[in-house]
């Protein structure tokens, strides 16, 4: 079975005044948006989880202990990661935890959590081998 691992900010911890962010954002909403995320990979057959992390420094080694529970075939990455230029750092450490516990994952970004499924599914098949 195709399993995918979303990673995101734990949407309380998400600074909503940030204008990288999409505007009208709240945690409600994120939450609403993984939820929904998550249904729309069960629906094409996937295993879906979550890795919701803190903006510090325990963002990686969480994510690093999730990568060591099991197999992922395509890691998505939030924007609430990737967007604000802030958060550089916390993103470039999300993704050298990927590289070193998931090498083989595809990985794959969204916009919004509701996009989280379409972003999966190009990173899924952007990893299918050539044929």
């Amino acid at each position: 079975m195709t399993r995918v691992l979303l990673v995101g900010l734990r949407p309380e911890a998400v600074d909503f005044s940030d204008p990288a962010l999409p505007p009208g954002m709240t945690a409600e909403k994120i939450h609403a948006g993984i939820a929904l995320a998550l249904t729309q990979m069960a629906d094409r057959g996937w295993h879906a989880e979550a890795c919701l992390v803190e903006p510090d420094a325990t963002a990686a080694p969480t994510l690093e202990r999730r990568l060591s529970t099991a197999p992922y075939d395509c890691i998505v990455v939030g924007a609430g990661v990737r967007l604000p230029p802030k958060s550089l750092l916390l993103f470039e450490s999300i993704i050298n935890a990927v590289h070193r516990c998931a090498p083989n994952a595809s990985i794959a970004f969204n916009t919004r959590p509701e996009d989280s499924a379409d972003a999966a599914a190009r990173g899924l098949s952007s990893a299918a081998p050539a044929r």
